[in-house]
C-alpha cells in the first residue's frame, strides 16, 4: 500500500508518516522547498516537493497512491496576514480532495481539529455531535479549519471516501516549531510562565494521534468524525502545568491571573504585533479569548469504533520535556 502524507515535516504529519512506515506502507511525503528537515529517527518518506496551492505538484505526489493523509495546515494563534489561513487550510484542502478524487484514491483521512467541535456543556464533555456555533470561533485558524472540515464532509456526502479526525491539544517529541500547545510546555520549562489562566484543554500524545490516523484509514466510516483525544486528558491549565513541573523539576506557578488582565495583555501584545513588530505576540489575544471556552472532550467514539489506545499522560509530558532538552533547549531545574 502506498500513501501520501501532506505536511509530513510537521509535528503531527511526521508522526503519521513514521507510523505508516513502521506499519509497512510505502510513504510519500509532501513538503515545501522551505520546509524544515525531518525531525524523527528512522527511515524517511519518499519526498515530493510541492505546495497545496500547486495542483500539478499535488497530482505528481498523489499519482499511484492508495491513501492520502491530508495533515498539512497552518496552525497558529496569530499571523501577519490572516489570508494565509484561507489559502492553506481551505483552498489547500479543496485542492487535495480534488486531486485525490481525480486519482481515484481509495480513502482520504483529513486532519481537522477539536476547534470544529462545540464547547463542552457545563459539567459535561463535548463529542462529535456537539454543534459548533460560528460565533464561538476565534481567529483565522479556527474559522478556516471549520470551513475546510465542511469541504471534507461535503465531499464524503457526494460519494468520495473521506474520514475526518479531530485531534485535541497534541503534545510529545518532535514539536520543532513548536505548536501553540508545545509552546506552553516549552515556555513553562524555560521559566516564562509565572502565572496561569483559569482554563483547560484535552491533552493527547502525538504518537497516539498518529495511530488514530491509521486506525481511521482501517476502520473509520466515510463522512464520520473522530475526536482523537485522551480519556484522562481533560485538565485545567494549572493541573497540566503541575504534570509538566514534575517532569521538568520545576515548581508550577501559583498565581492565577484574572481574565480581564490577560485580555488587556493580549490586546496590547497583539496590537504591537499587528502594527509595529510584525512578529508573533507574546500573548496572542486569540489565545486569551479561547481560554474562556471549555475545551473538554469525550474520545469514546475513537476508542470504541477505531480501537484507539493511549499512553499515560505523564509519559507523554516526560517525553516532550526530554525532547526539548535533547534539541538544545536549556531547562533549569528548581526545587519542587
Amino acid at each position: 500500500m502506498r500513501a501520501l502524507v501532506t505536511g509530513a515535516t510537521g509535528f503531527i504529519g511526521s508522526h503519521v508518516a513514521r507510523a505508516l512506515l513502521e506499519a509497512g506502507w510505502e510513504v510519500r511525503g509532501l513538503r515545501r522547498s522551505s520546509a524544515p528537515p525531518w525531525q524523527l529517527t528512522g527511515p524517511e518518506p519518499e519526498w515530493f516537493t510541492g505546495d497545496l496551492g500547486d495542483l500539478d505538484s499535488l497530482r505528481r505526489a498523489v499519482a499511484g497512491c492508495d491513501a492520502v493523509f491530508h495533515v498539512a495546515g497552518h496552525y497558529a494563534l496569530w499571523a501577519p496576514d490572516e489570508e494565509v489561513f484561507e489559502a492553506v487550510n481551505v483552498q489547500g484542502t479543496r485542492n487535495v480532495l480534488l486531486v485525490a478524487r481525480e486519482a481515484e484514491v481509495q480513502r482520504v483521512v483529513y486532519t481537522s481539529s477539536v476547534a470544529c467541535v462545540g464547547a463542552a456543556p457545563p459539567g459535561g464533555l463535548a463529542d462529535e455531535d456537539t454543534p459548533v456555533a460560528e460565533s464561538e470561533l476565534r481567529g483565522g485558524y479556527e474559522r478556516s479549519k471549520l470551513a475546510a472540515e465542511r469541504l471534507a464532509l461535503a465531499a464524503a456526502a457526494e460519494g468520495q471516501d473521506v474520514v475526518v479526525v479531530n485531534p485535541a491539544s497534541t503534545i510529545g517529541p518532535g514539536d520543532i516549531k513548536p505548536t501553540p500547545t508545545g509552546k506552553i510546555v516549552l515556555d513553562f520549562i524555560e521559566g516564562r510562565i509565572p502565572f496561569y489562566l483559569d482554563t483547560g484543554l484535552n491533552f493527547v500524545d502525538v504518537r497516539d494521534v498518529a495511530a488514530g490516523h491509521l486506525l481511521a484509514w482501517e476502520r473509520g466510516v466515510s463522512g464520520r468524525r473522530y475526536i482523537l483525544g485522551h480519556p484522562a486528558g481533560n485538565l485545567s491549565l494549572r493541573d497540566f502545568l503541575g504534570v509538566v513541573g514534575r517532569a521538568a523539576g520545576r515548581r508550577p506557578p501559583r498565581l492565577r491571573i484574572p481574565y480581564s488582565l490577560a485580555w488587556v495583555a493580549g490586546l496590547s501584545s497583539t496590537f504591537l504585533a499587528d502594527r509595529v513588530t510584525g512578529r508573533p505576540p507574546a500573548v496572542p489575544l486569540v489565545g486569551v479569548q479561547l481560554s474562556r471556552r471549555r475545551m473538554a472532550f469525550d474520545p469514546t467514539r475513537a476508542i470504541t469504533e477505531l480501537g484507539l489506545q493511549h499512553r499515560p499522560l505523564e509519559q507523554t509530558v516526560a517525553d516532550a520535556v526530554a525532547w526539548f532538552r535533547q534539541t538544545g533547549r536549556r531547562v533549569a531545574a528548581s526545587p519542587s
